[in-house]
């Protein structure tokens, strides 16, 4: 099979990285971006070849086995991330202080955070993203009529809504509310956000409500 390594959405790429590699004991990572004039298809071969992702699943298992760690490698545009389990390799050797741990450092892309605590996969709003929505969110909220309010928060919170995600969102909401009645205004209706997560394949072209790019 195909190793495939080009997430053709950011959802798809916070999907894959989340739920694919941080949540099987990928916690070692090194983001990148490619130069414009470098390939980013030549870049991937390049990586993938010298530290070894793209595995078979007996293959890593033989690895993990013998202490030696395990790579796997996910770029979405010109941006792109190399994760190791545990163990010992050349990553570690070649990347040196360059290495970051999920679990102290969240990697940060398209809007999202992702991180490790408690045990369980962490994805939500990057905090500078998240606080400079719900600024101007709250600047917003006694200008517009509720439904018009509502679109906006519809357009403007497009992050798929893991817990962390809905519970940033649902803190949004209240405090835009808050401001629309001390002005006597009427509150938004909680249904402007959505609730349940759509499962994404991640290599696969994208929908028309896949495509949804929030920048790195």
């Amino acid at each position: 099979m195909t190793y495939r390594t080009e997430a053709t959405t950011v959802a798809g790429f916070i999907q894959q990285l989340a739920v694919g590699y941080v949540r099987n004991g990928y916690y070692f990572y090194v983001t990148g971006h490619i130069p414009a004039h470098k390939d980013p298809a030549a870049v991937d071969a390049k990586l993938v070849g010298r530290y070894g992702a793209g595995l078979s699943k007996w293959a890593r298992g033989r690895r993990k086995g013998a202490g030696v760690s395990n790579i796997q490698y996910l770029r979405h545009g010109r941006f792109f991330v190399l994760l190791a389990t545990h163990g010992e390799g050349t990553f570690f050797a070649e990347e040196g202080d360059a290495v970051r741990d999920v679990r102290r450092v969240p990697i940060k892309y398209g809007g999202y955070a992702v991180g490790y605590s408690g045990g369980h996969v962490q994805v939500r709003i990057e905090r500078e993203r998240y606080l400079g929505l719900k600024a101007h969110l709250c600047q917003l909220a006694t200008r517009l009529m509720a439904e018009e309010m509502a679109r906006v928060i519809r357009a403007e919170l497009r992050f798929e809504p893991y817990a962390p995600v809905r519970s940033q969102c649902l803190a949004v909401l209240r405090a835009v509310n808050r401001a629309r009645v001390i002005a006597g205004l009427p509150e938004v209706p909680r249904t402007c956000l959505r609730c349940r997560r759509r499962v994404i394949r991640p290599f696969e072209p994208p929908s028309r409500e896949d495509d949804e790019d929030f920048g790195s």
